[in-house]
């Protein structure tokens, strides 16, 4: 069996290039005792994995120039050698930006395709899904009647946050850009007020949403929607932090003066709660979230949109196009059928 991936071929300085990645074909070795050979369905596109490409220090080992990308991905078993998988069983696991790949079937969730279509399992019933239930509730902990401010709105977690602030009796405010994405928060996701913060006047549109402030801000972005975000905070707001898009191409320090004291000032005097967290620590909820979640969408409580690109050869250009905001919803590569 051979597998077409695409590899890291250098580090990216600034914007990932396509010169930073290849293309190859290999032959793969049949799976040993507890392995199983897959063919890649479906594979998710993800900030996170920008921050892979790079050997800077990090939550998790960086992507070794020559090797596959890495990233998650629903895909089918072809052969199996260990008797948990049969052929033709659908799995999730983290097969990278390839075909077919050789897994360690302990690595793998086994996966119904009657009970959710299948790309939810890179969505709003996965990691992106389970990134927002958890940092919402257990860091932010809306209350009924708070103020809930979520940027990136459109995306898979922001989206999914908002609408779970609306379920827990929250007022949801959504941060987006463009009129097309603004629109889709409250006609789609029926967020209470939708700002975009490519407006000239972001700021005071913030202010006219926030009237009695923010008690709750999802931060997925960083830079200057959090700037126009911090004066608007309440007293004991707080502030789960997830991701940080805005900087992730970033090759230096922002110019401008130090604003550390602006923030810590604001941190001291306000009480705030500023907590960063990697979904993987909040991975044993899992459990109770995916059937908590499957019932919001029965009940018309929780929506979500995907985008699905059709193509391994597409994913350089498609997630590019993630990290400057060209998608909406969850951005999925189709490899497969």
């Amino acid at each position: 069996m051979k597998s077409t991936r695409i590899v890291l071929a250098s580090r990216p300085v600034g914007m990932p290039e396509q010169e930073n990645f290849r293309t190859e074909t290999v032959e793969l070795e049949p799976p040993q005792p507890g392995e199983a050979l897959l063919q890649t369905l479906y594979l998710s596109l993800d900030p996170y994995m920008r921050g892979r490409m790079s050997d800077a220090p990090s939550y998790a080992p960086p992507v070794e120039v020559g090797d596959t990308m890495c990233g998650g991905a629903v895909s089918r078993v072809l052969e199996s050698a260990d008797p948990a998988l049969r052929p033709g069983d659908i799995v999730l696991g983290w097969a990278g930006w390839q075909t077919h790949s050789v897994e360690n079937v302990q690595a793998l969730q086994k996966l119904d395709p009657s009970a959710a279509p299948l790309t939810t399992a890179l969505g709003v019933l996965g990691m992106p899904g389970l990134t927002a239930y958890t940092g919402l509730l257990t860091i932010g902990r809306p209350k009924p009647g708070e103020t809930v401010v979520v940027a990136a709105a459109t995306g898979p977690v922001g989206a999914t946050v908002g609408q779970i602030a609306k379920i827990q009796g929250a007022r949801a405010v959504g941060i987006a850009g463009g009129p097309e994405k603004v629109a889709l928060l409250r006609e789609k996701f029926g967020f209470d007020a939708a700002i975009d913060h490519r407006a000239p006047d972001f700021a005071e549109q913030l202010a006219a949403a926030t009237p009695d402030g923010i008690d709750v801000y999802f931060e997925n972005v960083g830079g200057a929607v959090f700037d126009a975000v911090l004066p608007r905070l309440n007293t004991y707001a707080r502030v789960p932090l997830c991701g940080l898009v805005a900087n992730y191409n970033d090759t230096d320090l922002p110019p401008g003066p130090d604003r550390l004291p602006l923030l810590t000032s604001n941190i001291l005097r306000k009480s705030l709660t500023v907590r960063g967290f990697i979904v993987s620590e909040f991975w044993d909820q899992i459990g109770e979230f995916r059937p908590a979640a499957a019932q919001w969408i029965a009940d018309g409580k929780l929506t979500y949109l995907e985008d699905v690109v059709d193509g391994l050869d597409q994913a350089v250009e498609a997630f590019q196009g993630l990290l400057t905001g060209k998608n909406v919803g969850k951005l999925i590569i189709k490899v497969s059928d």
